[in-house]
């Protein structure tokens, strides 16, 4: 369709499990945490199932696992931040084609923006030293920033917004239901990638206008978007 305008003049991207395989990160950080209070390593596969609601949701569920009084939870949740907070990045690496992608949506003049439920300081932290920051500049939107996290559509609204662009004009690409409902309140299409944290269940009964192996099929179903 040369000669007209793309279908999605903006993509907003999930961070951990979308652009970058964190789960390194979140194991070593969690395992730091229990390990400070005395319970026992989590394996990997378990912690994977927890990612992907947000930190509240995961540490709830290390607590349950570990067997931990309710009353424990303020102080696993204070442990577990400065723990992620002290090796963010160390452990994990940016998936294949993502940088190739995000470049050559910003050569094509394509609105970026990064909207997850991890913290807002821990999300830059991470883009910066994964050296995708200057993709997204301030279009950065973490699970504290505003008063509702996805599911909920007001962080893709409130992207939208700020990018200038109609949710109707713009896709979100994540890999879980978190991302997939989220654009469905938002009333926007999502592409969803089966390489992430979608609490151990296939992503391809979501609701989506995609659904990629890798990143490269992503894009390319965007250029045929033109």
């Amino acid at each position: 369709m040369s000669g007209s305008s793309p279908r999605y003049q903006a993509v907003l991207l999930d961070l951990d499990g979308t652009m970058v395989d964190t789960i390194g990160d979140f194991v070593v950080a969690m395992n730091n945490t229990l390990q400070a209070v005395g319970s026992e390593a989590v394996p990997a596969d378990v912690v994977r199932s927890w990612v992907g609601r947000g930190g509240p949701h995961l540490i709830n569920e290390a607590r349950l696992y570990a067997g931990l009084p309710e009353s424990d939870l303020a102080s696993l949740r204070a442990g577990f931040y400065h723990h992620y907070g002290v090796i963010n990045g160390q452990h994990s690496a940016t998936f294949p084609g993502v940088d190739a992608g995000l470049a050559l949506w910003r050569d094509r003049g394509v609105r970026l923006a990064c909207v997850t439920n991890k913290p807002e300081a821990h999300a830059r932290q991470l883009l910066a030293l994964k050296g995708l920051d200057g993709y997204f500049g301030d279009f950065v939107w973490g699970g504290d920033t505003l008063a509702e996290r996805k599911p909920h559509a007001l962080p893709l609204q409130t992207a939208c917004t700020a990018l200038g662009v109609p949710v109707t004009r713009s896709l979100m690409v994540g890999d879980s239901h978190t991302d997939a409902h989220a654009a469905l309140a938002a009333g926007m299409d999502a592409a969803l990638l089966s390489w992430g944290y979608n609490h151990g269940l296939p992503i391809h009964g979501l609701p989506a206008v995609l659904h990629a192996d890798d990143f490269e099929t992503l894009v390319q179903f965007w250029e045929r978007t033109h």
